[in-house]
């Protein structure tokens, strides 16, 4: 009876392990990458695994060419050097194993030692000079759909070098329960032991997940007993990793004491995750403590008959690994041991910073190597981070031209050093860099301050020497609290410096100006007005003063002064007398706005030189016309001339002023100055060469293909930073209410401003909802409760902004008068589409260009957008937030499509 139960088991027991082995044997290969590093042909190997060459998947580096054994090698020792491969299944884990072969193909005879990095954190550090080959594992958490594996030079290491990598999935929560927070943390293998076998090495296909276990005679020098190989049936359920049944079937027992020892030296100190594999391939059960390093860490374990389980341990800053299984009855057995080093994987930067990055290397044109992150592993050339933070930037000696709007994006810069490099106009678009520390404008052709530089309240050195500032020095520089260098050397200014600098902490460099000076009687003040004759004064030598001297130059001196004062008098009351009839708009609301310092205040004789008499009319409107002009500076401006019917109160036209004025980011049109007076009411913004959006994409010289979608959805993000900016970042709160395509004008480098404030509405209170008001807008963009209530809200621009989205994914407008009915209207047509994820209503000129992930994360925000109950739209600032990352999306799928063609 009992062989026969024997027999029948063991019968079972075969048929299991056949079937095992042909399922391994024909299993669906799918996620496997074998790379042959340096080969040029591809090959399937004796377990039927498949290898490629790499030349698809690196960019740099070189090949032996007359070696037994293919090797890619990297004699430029500068930056990184990488693969960037694929990961079929994103947000799981791979088994990533790369080997690496010196063996003298130099004939040199130098091994070289160099370090290895997965992602964003230093994995390893290779020393072929001790192992030569050399092979490391890695269990890395995956996060998007390209890994970088890369390999960094050290100094005097010589070339890193590589022979092989490898890439296999791995069962989905696996390895996680003794390293709580992935993916923060990854394994690096240390050990993998195949207990109780002493035959070679197991791998694929008995492990279809390909991990090598080494044998365990290279671990007994402590043992005194030998492997068991029992074949028996149990159940395999139960444990994440998925270990291979030939593993479990083979055990190290200790058969004549009741102590079974590992000694496992490490290579670092550091904390390490230990996985131990228990099978009850015996007829009994046995009971044991497991103690590591002298700790007891588990008590009384007990091995269930045909069960499989597994401990799972984390060992915090050792440097070796003492195993012991302590006998409580029969004898202590285990089956498989793992041991990895906990590896940190440093926090990536934000998705934010790397595309800003991305957008100014590519707007000026450069190829500076920028991949993957900022400042992990290792910084970028030219970038300085702490931890993930880009905290510095230095871009000196390149043609630049402007400081772009991106800048404002680097919200973490402490130091900017752009010196020599070309640019041109007035300081811009760093207002919104409050951290930084230093910066260097240098050695550049800039000729205005700007108006943002006060918003730098963390300031401590400006180098502006050498450029081509003029006029005066602004008042607010001596807002700058922390300043304690100001560097004006060489430019082109005069007058009197802002008493508020002169203070002991801040030093101030002047030399090679005009005139710059602390006092009140400054050079410039007595050049600044020419029409008064600058007073001759002629010395006389001295005389004994008396008394009668003294009386005499009073006398003459009060008599000089009531003649004046006479003279003055005089020539006021014909002045008035002269202006009484007329009606004057220069009021005191002009002169308040001077006092402001807000915007510049011009004569209509100004507006009528710097338009050439209103000759180039480039827009119109229900406010009236828009000219071009040129200012005395050169400076080309946009002129909206408002017309009788649309003209404001002069109250009401002095507060609209005063609003744009206050009004100062980079993806907003910037007031530059206006005129009031002749019974004119006259703008003045920058002008903006790109047009707007809706000439792009509708225009009679429509440039629409040239709109890719990486380009649209940049223009996307740039309007929504400047509503968001409206919504929160001023106060008050200022809702835009006409949010249009023509209302978003862009630059030549075709960056985004949103324009036309005209419309707008002040939020005063600042616990208030929503502002009860007359409907103003566009058909198409209005926002259907805000006509049906009259109540205006932040959510009405978003819905405007909605359609806007809408029209660059669709590249339609809102309403059309062709085709079918359900068609005219596009936020009715296209929102079920969307919704669907269906991309039937996308541009035709963009199909086959863009990433379904960032397509389908823009749409369906802009689906959001567009809701009938604003309630369920987002705000801009979450509309923002998911732009940017579609944004994102699509940078990194254009550099894999580049790197792949």
């Amino acid at each position: 009876m009992g062989s026969g139960l024997m027999n029948m088991r063991c019968f079972w027991v075969g048929f299991f392990l056949f079937c095992g082995f042909w399922v391994s044997g024909f299993c669906d290969k799918d996620g496997f990458l074998s790379i042959s590093c340096g080969g040029t042909t591809g090959y399937t190997d004796s377990s039927n695994i498949s290898w490629i060459p790499d030349d698809e998947y690196v960019s740099t580096g070189n090949i032996t060419a007359s070696f037994s054994d293919p090797i890619r090698f990297f004699p430029d020792t500068q930056g990184r050097n990488c693969y960037r491969v694929p990961v079929i299944n994103a947000s799981s884990l791979v088994l990533v194993r790369a080997q690496f072969l010196y063996r003298n193909y130099d004939g040199r005879g130098k091994p070289p030692a160099f370090s290895v990095s997965l992602g964003t954190a230093i994995t390893s550090t290779i020393n072929l000079t001790t192992n030569d080959p050399w092979t490391e594992e890695f269990i890395w958490p995956v996060s998007k759909d390209t890994l970088s594996f890369c390999l960094h030079a050290i100094p005097d290491g010589g070339s890193p070098v590589i022979s092989s990598l490898e890439l296999r999935p791995l069962p989905q929560g696996a390895y996680a329960s003794g390293v709580g927070d992935f993916p923060n943390k990854s394994l690096r293998k240390s050990y993998r032991i195949n207990c109780g076998y002493s035959n070679g090495s197991l791998r694929y296909p008995l492990d279809p997940y390909d991990r090598i276990w080494d044998a365990d005679q290279n671990f007994m020098p402590f043992h005194v007993s030998v492997g068991f190989a029992i074949q028996q049936y149990f159940n395999l359920s139960g444990l994440g990793e998925d270990p291979p049944v030939a593993v479990l079937q083979t055990a190290r027992v200790l058969a004549r004491r009741n102590v079974l020892t590992y000694n496992l030296p490490l290579d670092t100190l550091g904390d390490y995750f230990i996985v131990l594999y228990f099978a009850g391939i015996f007829p009994v059960s046995p009971s044991f403590d497991v103690v590591i390093n002298g700790d007891v860490i588990q008590s009384n374990y007990t091995i269930k008959i045909s069960d499989v389980s597994a401990l799972y341990f984390t060992q915090k800053e050792i440097k070796s690994l003492n195993l012991t299984l302590k006998s409580i009855s029969y004898y202590p057995q285990v089956n498989g041991i793992e041991v990895y080093e906990i590896v940190g994987i440093p926090q990536e930067a934000s998705s934010t910073t790397v595309s800003a990055l991305q957008v100014i290397q590519q707007s000026a044109g450069l190829d500076l190597g920028w991949q993957d992150d900022p400042c992990s592993p290792s910084p970028w050339d030219h970038i300085g981070c702490e931890g993930s933070l880009v905290t510095s930037l230095e871009l000196s000696d390149i043609n630049l031209r402007s400081i772009s709007p991106t800048f404002g994006d680097l919200l973490d810069l402490k130091t900017l050093d752009l010196h020599n490099t070309s640019l041109t106009g007035e300081i811009q678009n760093l207002g919104s860099l409050q951290r930084l520390e230093s910066l260097n404008l240098s050695f550049n052709e800039l000729t205005s301050f700007g108006s943002e530089l006060e918003n730098l309240v963390s300031l401590q050195i400006l180098d502006l020497q050498n450029n081509s500032l003029q006029g005066t020095v602004p008042d607010s520089l001596g807002e700058l609290v922390d300043l304690h260098l100001l560097n004006l050397e060489n430019n082109k200014l005069q007058g009197t410096l802002p008493v508020s600098l002169n203070k002991e902490a801040l030093e101030i460099r002047t030399s090679g100006n005009l005139c710059l000076s602390f006092s009140t009687m400054s050079c410039n003040e007595v050049s600044s007005t020419p029409s008064i004759e600058t007073p001759q004064v002629t010395a006389f030598p001295q005389k004994k003063n008396t008394k009668q001297d003294h009386l005499a130059i009073i006398a003459g001196a009060v008599g000089g002064a009531i003649i004046a004062l006479l003279f003055i008098s005089l020539a006021v009351f014909l002045f008035r007398k002269k202006k009484r009839t007329e009606v004057t708009y220069a009021s005191k609301g002009a002169t308040e706005i001077r006092n402001w310092n807000a915007a510049k205040v011009f004569s209509y004789k100004e507006i009528k030189a710097a338009t050439n008499n209103f000759k180039e009319v480039i827009g119109r409107g229900s406010f009236g016309s828009v000219y071009l002009g040129k200012l005395p500076d050169g400076k080309i401006v946009a002129v909206k001339v408002r017309s009788d019917k649309s003209q404001l109160g002069a109250d009401s036209f002095i507060n609209e002023v005063s609003l744009l004025s206050q009004i100062r980011h980079q993806n907003l049109v910037c007031l530059e100055g206006f005129c009031h007076e002749s019974k004119q009411q006259i703008l003045v913004y920058e002008y903006l060469p790109g047009g707007s959006l809706a000439d792009r994409l509708y225009g009679p010289n429509c440039k629409k293909a040239s709109l890719s979608w990486v380009r649209r959805l940049k223009i996307a993000v740039d309007a929504a930073k400047g509503l968001d900016y409206l919504h929160k970042g001023n106060e008050p709160r200022i809702i835009h209410r006409d949010v249009k395509c023509s209302n978003i004008l862009l630059d030549e480098d075709v960056n985004a401003k949103v324009c036309d404030f005209g419309l707008s509405k002040q939020i005063t209170r600042a616990d208030a909802t929503h502002v009860t008001t007359i409907v103003k807008g566009t058909a198409g963009y209005l926002d259907p409760e805000y006509f049906s209530t009259r109540q205006l809200t932040e959510k009405s621009d978003v819905y405007s902004f909605g359609v806007v989205l809408l029209e660059l994914i669709c590249g339609r407008e809102p309403l059309i008068h062709s085709g079918t009915p359900d068609s005219f209207n596009l936020v009715l047509w296209a929102k079920p589409y969307l919704q669907a994820g269906a991309f039937e209503v996308v541009d035709d000129s963009l199909m086959g260009t863009f990433d379904g992930k960032s397509m389908r994360k823009a749409a369906l925000i802009a689906v959001r957008s567009v809701e009938r109950d604003a309630s369920q739209r987002p705000t801009i600032a979450e509309v923002l937030a998911e732009l940017k990352e579609a944004y994102s999306i699509q940078l990194s799928y254009l550099q894999t499509r580049e790197h792949s063609s």
